[in-house]
């Protein structure tokens, strides 16, 4: 069986969700190229690209916070991917289990589980 082709943007990027592989909860929203996509296929534990930093990075390398994955699917038009994760930690850099903390009025809906100025001294 052949893996289906990706439609990558005009950057050369694809949106990736990474979700709980256990609850289904939706951690976050990413990025990927072929080398993140690469990387991650071959370790077992999620790499981006990061458009701030303009570059490849693990998730979790400065915080601790990684993604083990399980399984990586394609959605049916072959341009988003979707990461079924084990969360180490928090996904969210700013403390949260998930980057969907807040609702559509900037009310925060759940606790955070660490406080990012002790992470990232």
């Amino acid at each position: 069986m052949t893996a289906p082709e990706l439609k990558l943007s005009e950057s050369s990027l694809i949106p990736a969700i990474a979700q709980d592989w256990q609850t289904g909860q939706v951690l976050m929203l990413a990025y990927m190229n072929r080398e993140a996509l690469e990387k991650t296929r071959e370790t077992g534990v999620a790499h981006y690209w990061s458009r701030s930093r303009n570059r490849l990075w693990r998730k979790g390398e400065s915080s601790g916070n990684e993604q083990r994955v399980h399984d990586i699917r394609v959605d049916c038009d072959g341009d988003c991917l979707l990461l079924l994760v084990e969360q180490i930690g928090g996904a969210c850099h700013t403390g949260y289990r998930s980057c969907f903390y807040r609702d559509l009025f900037g009310q925060v809906v759940v606790d955070r589980i660490f406080d990012p100025e002790e992470v990232y001294r």
